[in-house]
């Protein structure tokens, strides 16, 4: 049987077409390879003289998946300064600074990380905080500072008070990753509630301060990537 339908009504669901279309219209992610990578994820500026230290090493691949490194070479620019052996265990032996150096080759490339340390009076941090931006990758708004410390033993990702973003992203979800362009093999913090101002995530002991490289934001439900943030330092 016959039924009209009012202009208004047909107006209406002709506006919501579009909308459905470009739900969380994003990255078109093509290649989500990324350069190998050599971190020295406990570093200190610092360290007592006359003590010891064990370096640690992590070594993620071109997708950003850590895996187990060998044959690691580790050395002093001054031994007599700061000597270190083979398994990354530095002693500070007088006063001074030396660079140390952590290299291995993977596939015929040689990748390291280097940092610069005094021998003083007490071994101390490199990095208590790590600190970044947010910028969008998207047609939504999603922009703000981050900042990631350790409060009273627990990790803590705070977002700051300049933090929006566009309320309307359906499933709109936070992660920690090492590879901006997926969230495979990311540490999915949850999902956002929040989309202006100052807020924070309590991660507890899960993470590490070094463990990552990336604030990643990804609309869930579509599998879409919708903005990111590398730590500054």
């Amino acid at each position: 049987m016959y039924q009209k339908i009012r202009l208004s009504d047909l107006l209406i669901h002709l506006l919501w077409i579009p909308l459905v279309l470009t739900s969380c219209i994003g990255d078109d992610i093509i290649d989500d390879e990324v350069d190998p990578m050599l971190r020295i994820i406990n570093p200190i500026d610092t360290i007592a003289f006359d003590s010891t230290y064990q370096f640690q090493l992590s070594y993620l691949n071109n997708i950003g998946r850590e895996e187990p490194i060998q044959n690691v070479n580790w050395t002093s620019s001054a031994p007599t300064i700061i000597e270190v052996n083979s398994d990354g265990l530095a002693k500070g032996l007088m006063t001074g600074e030396a660079f140390l150096k952590a290299e291995v080759e993977v596939e015929g490339e040689m990748i390291s990380d280097e940092l610069l340390i005094q021998v003083g009076e007490q071994t101390t941090a490199a990095v208590t905080e790590r600190t970044g931006t947010i910028e969008t990758t998207s047609f939504y708004t999603l922009e703000g500072s981050f900042s990631l410390s350790e409060v009273e033993g627990d990790m803590v990702l705070a977002i700051g008070d300049d933090w929006k973003a566009s309320s309307n992203l359906p499933g709109l979800y936070v992660y920690l990753t090492n590879n901006p362009s997926t969230t495979s093999g990311a540490y999915e913090i949850g999902e956002v509630t929040i989309f202006e101002g100052e807020h924070s995530y309590n991660l507890g002991n899960e993470v590490g301060l070094n463990d990552y490289e990336y604030v990643l934001y990804f609309c869930k439900p579509f599998n879409v990537k919708v903005g990111d943030g590398a730590f500054d330092n």
